[in-house]
């Protein structure tokens, strides 16, 4: 009898895990549509990025901090070819002169297959070459890849004296089918 309690148990702590986990990446889901919505809306130019790029991540919710040594991280959509594929994952470590914390948007955009693939096999890892741009009205026009990767930010809240990707790292899943 005891067996079966512990089953009954151990069957409603999986379902309970696993509704949470589900309402924590619709919620994402519903939050990369809303920042995808907040850049196009502070330039409408991007959606020539949206459009012709070979995929994209959208990180609508990443929280930055630091005092000497920082961190930022964040959960995201994943799309290639217009498509939704999976979920991401970045982080960032980073040692140097800075103060504060924010919160912030990012979207990545991957210029070829190949550079979507580096990503999705946990390739990617931006070093202190990589700048973000920062989204604003007329900001893309001059915006350019750097080894098939570009990046926008857009800040949501805070203050922090420091702003760069270089550091950061990423971790796809695909979703299953």
């Amino acid at each position: 009898m005891k067996t079966f309690y512990s089953t009954i148990l151990l069957s409603f702590l999986i379902s309970f895990v696993f509704a949470q986990k589900e309402k924590k990446q619709e919620k994402i889901i519903a939050d990369s549509k809303e920042a995808k919505a907040a850049f196009l809306n502070q330039d409408s130019d991007m959606k020539e990025f949206f459009d012709s790029s070979h995929g994209y991540v959208i990180f609508p919710n990443v929280g930055k901090g630091g005092i000497g040594i920082g961190g930022a991280s964040g959960n995201g959509t994943a799309y290639e070819n217009g498509k939704m594929i999976g979920m991401a994952k970045m982080t960032q470590v980073s040692i140097g002169f800075q103060l504060g914390g924010q919160a912030y948007r990012e979207v990545v955009f991957f210029e070829t297959a190949e550079a979507m693939d580096r990503f999705k096999n946990n390739k990617i890892e931006f070093s202190a070459q990589v700048s973000a741009v920062a989204a604003s009205s007329g900001a893309s026009a001059d915006a350019k890849f750097y080894e098939g990767v570009l990046v926008f930010t857009m800040q949501k809240g805070g203050l922090m004296y420091e702003a760069s990707v270089g550091g950061q790292k990423f971790k796809f899943k695909e979703f299953d089918d």
